[in-house]
């Protein structure tokens, strides 16, 4: 395995130069990029949920112990499903510009040392389950049919972002259980809010790779919707407000709520009107604008618990 910090020149990447580079010793660094610890944006999407519906579920403010659990969850399970995404998905990247310098098809990282380091993320994530009830406990092990199936799908179907949105959004049902220990109707709303969000983002972040996924048969909604995504996506935004709105609604948050996500309305729908789908660049920037609305509909729930 390499150890050097130097990436291959590979033009368009989501490589990046940063703190990893400047701190990490040389020998754990491909690991860090395996996990994406370069990249927060996916955890933060994946984390998400889960404390939106930990907020939902509670009265008053949140367990703050519970966030702390999911964030530590969230940063350990998104490392765990890059690493099983990159295993499966060696051949693709190694044949694309934005992840050829991927630690796994630039050499750095070989399958087995990958599997192994899956392997320690996993137990990091079981030690972490363990710390919830028993649903939550049973909730979580389901999840991982999602982690392990999902870098599949671009290879079967046009729509491998609607699975991408079941597995990135079951800590919307896993953070309700936590706190109050069964489902319920306001967990299962913002559910499928959830994954019409993700349906939304991960079409704009496939903009992308779309030439690239076109020239060797990956399939994504980008390639599907064509030039129809921004009607789509606006429509699956529409989507994730509805079911964000009905999960408030049903778990009977109060004006706060409604007052606050006025404002996430609007970051979508900005999004979307000044998003260019053929600039890579503006592509990334529109997906990681994504952590904003989850800060703004976070604050929304807690407002409409508080106020």
């Amino acid at each position: 395995m390499s150890t050097s910090s130097s990436q291959p020149d590979s033009g368009f990447t989501d490589i990046r130069q940063g703190w990893i580079d400047r701190w990490a010793p040389p020998s754990v660094r491909p690991y860090l990029l395996l996990a994406r610890l370069d990249r927060p944006i996916g955890t933060w999407l994946l984390l998400f949920p889960c404390w939106w519906s930990a907020a939902l579920a509670s009265n008053g403010w949140p367990d703050p112990w519970l966030f702390v659990l999911f964030a530590v969850g969230a940063v350990t399970m998104r490392g765990a499903g890059c690493t099983v995404n990159d295993i499966l998905d060696r051949d693709f990247d190694a044949r694309v510009e934005r992840t050829r310098a991927r630690p796994i098809p630039s050499g750095q990282v070989s399958v087995r040392q990958a599997l192994a380091f899956l392997a320690l993320q996993l137990l990091i994530g079981l030690a972490v389950l363990l710390q919830f009830n028993a649903t939550t406990i049973g909730l979580g092990v389901l999840s991982l049919v999602l982690v392990f199936t999902y870098p599949l799908m671009k290879r079967i179907t046009w729509w491998p972002q609607a699975f991408l949105g079941l597995a990135f959004n079951w800590g919307a049902l896993v953070g309700w259980t936590a706190v109050r220990g069964d489902l319920g109707w306001p967990a299962l709303a913002l559910y499928a809010g959830g994954i019409a969000w993700t349906l939304g983002y991960d079409t704009i972040y496939a903009h992308q790779d779309k030439e690239d996924d076109a020239r060797i048969g990956v399939k994504s909604t980008a390639l599907r919707l064509g030039d129809q995504s921004k009607i789509w996506i606006y429509g699956f935004y529409t989507l994730a407000l509805l079911g964000i709105g009905l999960a408030g609604q049903l778990a009977g948050l109060g004006w706060g709520f409604r007052a606050v996500l006025t404002l996430a309305i609007l970051q979508l729908a900005w999004q979307v009107a000044v998003w260019n789908p053929d600039d890579q660049g503006d592509c990334l920037a529109k997906f990681k604008s994504n952590r904003w609305f989850g800060w703004v509909v976070l604050a929304a729930i807690v407002a409409g618990r508080t106020l």
